[in-house]
């Protein structure tokens, strides 16, 4: 699904160079759900800007499905992330003009899809939000607003879900819960799953885990989780 070849990633600030990715590299299976860990700082949130093309690297390459990104316009990857990417940021990034069926449905309503209400609607039912549909975000607790977005990233049923920390905004239960329906999408319509977390029990609960250290990506099992 996703191969990254040598990737250097490095940010400037003043006169500063600051490098965050050197030489990673890392192979993605079709289906595959794996956990990217690191301490804070460490550039994992850069690295899923770069997965999903969000951000280009210095140097290096990343390959979609056999397409290489760099091939892409930036409004061919724009549309790539829309109609087979789901991405769940930790920021949320929702409409605040927009309700919460809005907001999950927007993805839907820019392709011209029909149905789009109902499929929204239908998701936030999943997520425990059915009875908060009609609300905007700033009436919406963090918790809320993050299940805003999980709902938003699953709507167009992608191939590939990234979500950087998903439940770190949420209690337990209902990070449970949202870890639930993460994982039976992974299964039920075998899209590849890539969470970034600092919980070893949601890590746990992937089939493989990496860590990013010192810009480079290693079995997790080489380090304490």
């Amino acid at each position: 699904m996703i191969r990254l070849e040598n990737i250097h990633l490095a940010y400037t600030a003043g006169d500063r160079t600051i490098p965050v990715l050197e030489d990673a590299s890392l192979e993605i299976g079709s289906g595959e759900s794996l956990a990217i860990m690191g301490p804070s700082g460490s550039g994992k949130t850069s690295l899923l800007l770069v997965m999903t093309g969000l951000e280009s690297p210095d140097s290096g390459s990343i390959v979609f499905d056999d397409t290489p990104l760099d091939t892409l316009s930036s409004d061919a990857r724009a549309d790539l992330r829309r109609d087979r990417i789901g991405i769940v940021f930790q920021n949320f990034h929702l409409i605040p003009s927009l309700s919460a069926c809005e907001n999950v449905a927007l993805p839907m309503d820019i392709a011209g899809e029909r149905g789009a209400r109902d499929h929204a609607a239908s998701l936030l039912d999943r997520v425990g939000l059915g009875h908060r549909k009609d609300h905007y975000p700033n009436a919406m607790s963090g918790g809320e607003r993050q299940r805003v977005a999980i709902a938003r990233a699953l709507i167009q049923r992608p191939s590939l879900v990234v979500a950087d920390e998903p439940t770190g905004n949420l209690d337990n239960q209902t990070g449970d819960t949202i870890a639930d329906l993460l994982f039976e999408l992974n299964q039920e319509n075998d899209a590849t799953l890539v969470l970034v977390t600092h919980d070893p029990s949601l890590a746990g609960r992937c089939q493989r885990r990496v860590r990013l250290h010192e810009g480079q990506l290693h079995p997790a099992e080489q380090y304490d989780v």
